[in-house]
């Protein structure tokens, strides 16, 4: 599933072609998604200009005077800029036409993904609920270790919960508790205010790193430009399990936490 590297690196890569321009259409062949995309999305921001590209949690949002469309890429998405006479293949499903002769063309195995248009002035309910962005100041010690104090949870469910902080998913969620040496299954209140400060950190320095290295391509993900990310290259615990700690040399332990498969090394990560 894309996280949020994936998005952002999508976000940059379609962003120099979509300020500035005009949507002249938007083909939908396919309306049958996550939900079904609104009939009248073509006709409503057809003409419209788009201002800005912007993520929020793992959804990227382009602003126009109608309102933001927000697109949301699932488990299997993702965008595409192209020219007109690049073939459609079998699972190009929305094609976001623009003045300047461009494509975004959305493909999506699953159909799991969404387009749907936040009018303007409206806060949509996908983003509501939504927690602090991770690579802002408002994801502190002052917001963060509170939380933390107040629930018994694994600390890594509570980092990919995404109404706490929004875009931690699996696999830099893991790689970030690795990096702070924190085992994924302690409990978020017997941690203390110095090893939160780490862990807030090193989910911080991660999530940077991915994004500067394009995501990580592990399975149906690629950039804009359809190139791989490859950050998985650089990847410490995730979908390691047996193999030998990059550290301590250790075997790399598997467990289920929060019904997601967790890697790390019990002899580093306390």
């Amino acid at each position: 599933m894309p996280e949020l590297p994936e998005v952002e690196t999508s976000c940059r890569g379609i962003e120099p072609h979509c300020i500035k321009q005009n949507i002249t259409k938007i083909d939908v062949r396919q309306p049958k998604l996550r939900w079904l995309v609104d009939a009248e999305l073509s006709p409503k921001l057809s003409g419209e200009e788009i201002s800005q590209v912007k993520r929020r949690g793992k959804y990227i949002l382009l602003q126009t005077s109608q309102g933001d469309l927000m697109i949301h890429l699932g488990m299997s998405g993702s965008l595409r800029v192209v020219d007109k006479k690049v073939e459609v293949t079998k699972h190009d499903h929305i094609d976001i036409c623009l003045s300047n002769g461009k494509i975004i063309r959305y493909n999506d195995p699953r159909r799991f993904g969404c387009f749907v248009l936040n009018m303007e002035g409206e806060q949509h309910k996908l983003l509501n609920k939504l927690g602090v962005e991770p690579l802002t100041d408002d994801f502190s010690l002052d917001y963060f270790y509170p939380i933390c104090k107040g629930r018994k949870t694994a600390i890594k469910s509570l980092i990919m919960n995404g109404q706490v902080v929004v875009g931690v998913g699996n696999i830099y969620a893991q790689e970030a508790l690795f990096r702070a040496k924190i085992n994924p299954h302690r409990a978020a209140n017997s941690i203390s205010q110095k090893r939160i400060v780490d862990l807030i950190e090193a989910i911080k320095l991660i999530l940077q790193r991915a994004i500067e290295a394009g995501g990580s391509s592990l399975k149906d993900f690629t950039s804009a430009d359809g190139k791989p990310g490859y950050f998985q290259q650089t990847l410490q615990v995730y979908g390691r399990a047996g193999k030998q700690c990059a550290v301590c040399k250790a075997a790399l332990e598997q467990a289920v936490i929060g019904q997601r498969n967790t890697v790390y090394c019990s002899q580093c990560q306390k």
